[in-house]
């Protein structure tokens, strides 16, 4: 009973920020929307439909081509680079988009080497729509990498032998049966990058791009109108759910079946200049996307290193503060749904355990917008019920940033957890209770030891994402409590590059972390 009650309230939770931010479109203010409509929404929706589709279309081409050459054939370092081209997650996108900013700046790197070669009116603005899809892309290639190259590994050279058997050269397979077969990963990685960019703050704000992420954040801090933020944050809503059913269509009711692993061995080994052209090229995207902004980090750092005082002591410790404790919580509300979910096998349960999970779909500036409004109105209601001094109870503490934290990442930590749980078999479980081993003894004694390694694996994906979170810690923060996402984006918004590097390296750093749970779950 205890724990069906637990389910329901933890679903009911994760939709009170939707059901909030959604609630605003049935109580619109004129003089708002009509602002809206007319000064703000047209310049919105047209740099999120550049954004969107432009992005989408680099990553999906350097995505599927990459993960082509890498599954396919064999060339120089092929397998060292197989792996290496998902480096580029550890950079978050906000300082990736100050890196390459500072590059392309009128005293970096790019655009001094093209002044000596006296191609300088050829460098493009990098505060610009095209400037945040270039950045986007680099930074968002690895999600369609990484679930294409896993389909075409899957299906093996056998969908390419039946090609060859109808008479398709290895280039015809590629398009007429690989490709087609591949779609449903293919659009899960572009989907997932769809969210991605919609959801993104940090980039857009450096680059100074306007989305809807930016005015939610400039409506509620600087114009004060929370109404403004709150019916903003409700389009994006809208636009974020009309992606996943497209992205449903295009997926189909279509089901593969996979038909044998790829091995290296199957794959054709390309020799002269062809061998070299493959290695050079997906060296060459992952040196822009990784090696490249790494190395510029360092310098910048070594070059700030004096500003590394107390301060920073601070900003670190907040910030490993905030992200072990949302870990902790995550992954023990992960487990505690993932239990439920094995323990009554009922369909509406499953569905609950899923919506308990949206919030992984919602921009962090949306949930933040979603968990605010209650909060401010919960602390309204109590001060005048129980005439209190103070202007606020909940609002500005660690446990509204700790709720946001909890329903913006609780499917990255339900995945992990369900995972090792489902790993157990039915007839362990029941020799445990053969044992007198029943509840939540059971889950102690016996589930608890047996997931060790999925839940490590969920505390430590959260524990990353958290420290990188930007949009939700810059909203819901207490005064003073600064982390290391924080001090990049007061640094970055003040031109700071150099001061900027030196978090940034250690968010870098920290961010490898999931990158190396992912190589070593391919791997196995």
């Amino acid at each position: 009973m205890l724990l069906r009650l637990a389910i329901y309230l933890l679903s009911a939770l994760a939709c009170l920020p939707l059901v909030v931010v959604l609630s605003s479109l049935w109580s619109i203010d004129p003089e708002i929307w009509t602002h809206l409509r007319h000064y703000v929404l047209p310049d919105l929706l047209s740099n999120t439909l550049y954004l969107a589709v432009g992005t989408l279309s680099l990553t999906v081409l350097l995505g599927v081509g990459l993960a082509w050459l890498t599954a396919m054939y064999v060339f120089p370092a092929s397998r060292y680079l197989a792996w290496a081209l998902m480096l580029p997650l550890a950079i978050p996108t906000y300082v990736l988009a100050f890196v390459q900013s500072g590059l392309f700046d009128y005293g970096g790197v790019v655009r001094q080497l093209a002044s000596t070669m006296g191609l300088q009116q050829h460098i493009p603005e990098m505060r610009s729509v095209s400037g945040a899809i270039w950045v986007m892309s680099l930074a968002f290639y690895p999600y369609v990498y990484l679930l294409a190259r896993n389909a075409f590994l899957t299906m093996g050279n056998r969908a390419l032998e039946a090609g060859q058997s109808l008479g398709f050269s290895r280039q015809q397979g590629f398009w007429r049966l690989a490709l087609p077969m591949a779609k449903p990963w293919i659009a899960a990685g572009g989907l997932l990058v769809l969210m991605e960019t919609l959801a993104d703050f940090g980039a857009v704000a450096v680059l100074n791009v306007d989305t809807f992420t930016t005015a939610i954040y400039k409506s509620w801090f600087s114009l004060f109108s929370l109404d403004t933020a709150s019916q903003l944050a409700s389009l994006l809503v809208v636009i974020a759910f009309g992606l996943m059913l497209i992205e449903q269509m295009v997926r189909g009711a279509r089901r593969y079946t996979a038909t044998g692993r790829h091995s290296q061995q199957q794959a054709l080994r390309l020799t002269g200049w062809r061998a070299w052209a493959a290695s050079l090229s997906c060296l060459g995207v992952l040196a822009i996307a990784f090696i490249v902004p790494l190395a510029q980090l360092m310098v910048w750092a070594y070059q700030s290193r004096q500003d590394l005082d107390s301060r920073y002591w601070g900003f670190v410790s907040h910030s490993v503060i905030l992200s072990s404790l949302a870990a902790i919580l995550v992954v023990s509300v992960a487990l505690v749904l993932a239990y439920g979910k094995r323990r009554i096998a009922q369909t509406h349960i499953g569905v609950m355990v899923k919506m308990a999970s949206l919030g992984y779909a919602i921009p962090g500036a949306v949930l933040a917008v979603g968990i605010f409004v209650p909060i401010a109105w919960l602390d309204n209601y109590l001060i005048a019920q129980f005439a209190l001094s103070q202007s606020a109870i909940f609002k500005g503490t660690l446990a509204v940033m700790l709720l946001a934290y909890l329903l913006r990442f609780l499917a990255v930590g339900l995945q992990p957890t369900q995972t090792a749980l489902e790993r157990i078999s039915y007839n362990q479980e029941l020799a445990a209770r053969n044992l007198g081993y029943t509840g939540w003894h059971l889950l102690r004694v016996i589930h608890i030891p047996m997931m060790r390694q999925g839940l490590i694996t969920a505390l430590l994906l959260v524990f990353v994402d958290v420290m990188k979170e930007l949009p939700i810690t810059l909203m819901t923060r207490p005064f003073g409590w600064d982390t290391l996402a924080v001090r990049i984006f007061e640094m970055t918004s003040e031109g700071q590059w150099q001061q900027a590097a030196l978090p940034a390296v250690l968010l870098v750093l920290v961010g490898l972390v999931p990158v190396w749970l992912i190589t070593r779950s391919n791997q196995t």
